[in-house]
């Protein structure tokens, strides 16, 4: 599969995501409604997109400015594997 690199497709497909991940959060809290059911999910949400910053952009830029990252894979390797300090 070749990469996508139209910028139109590019936006298309992040507000593709938004929309459905706000489907899947609604539908979510309407099967159960409370206030549980609905802060539970987006601290979970909040905490993998705090994960995701770190690993691509905290490594990076401040514990090892030589490496580069190419996904969660490789990142689990490198804490896993060698750690350069």
């Amino acid at each position: 599969m070749k990469d996508l690199t139209n910028a139109h497709w590019i936006k298309l497909k992040g507000i593709l995501f938004l929309v459905l991940g706000c489907a899947a959060s609604t539908l979510l809290i309407l099967e159960r409604p409370s206030w549980k059911v609905a802060a539970l999910p987006g601290l979970a949400i909040w905490c993998f997109c705090r994960f995701y910053y770190f690993a691509f952009y905290v490594i990076e830029k401040y514990v090892d400015p030589t490496y580069r990252f190419s996904g969660l894979g490789s990142f689990a390797l490198y804490l896993l594997g060698s750690r350069r300090r």
